[in-house]
């Protein structure tokens, strides 16, 4: 078991993609403490939000398989064409249902003022602008070169 996590930890380009990741998320929450006063742990783990963790995590993947295994090569095409559908998920279908989430809040706001019905309010910021999916694109691939 202890090789596992030797092998584990000695992965380069994971390591570069959970820094992606990691380093996303936390400016993410430095905004969010910037912008609104106070922490919320949530804005850590939660989805949403500038920059795009999705995008920085995948675009640091693609980047490091690229510098490491080459760019000419079948996993680089891979790690390629896996970070495009993670960042048309994050800025597409996600963003159109946090969309209908805002919708859907405010009919059940509605509803239940005039008393009919009382339910939680589904979760709004689950997908990306395209402007959060760049931004998070250009700092994955940034993290990448940076810690190869």
């Amino acid at each position: 078991m202890q090789d596992f996590f030797k092998v584990l930890f000695d992965n380069k380009i994971l390591i570069i993609t959970i820094w992606g990741w990691f380093i996303a998320q936390s400016i993410k929450v430095l905004l969010g403490v910037i912008v609104k006063k106070k922490f919320d742990f949530r804005w850590f783990v939660g989805t949403g939000g500038m920059p795009s963790a999705h995008a920085s995590g995948a675009s640091a993947l693609a980047t490091a398989t690229g510098i490491n295994l080459g760019f000419d090569s079948a996993i680089f095409a891979l790690a390629v064409m896996f970070a495009l559908v993670v960042m048309f998920d994050a800025q597409g279908v996600r963003r159109a249902t946090g969309k209908q989430a805002q919708i859907l809040n405010k009919v059940m706001e509605d509803i239940y003022w005039k008393g009919r019905i009382q339910e939680n309010s589904l979760k709004e910021l689950i997908g990306h602008t395209p402007l959060q999916v760049i931004i998070g694109s250009f700092l994955g691939i940034s993290i990448a070169l940076f810690l190869n």
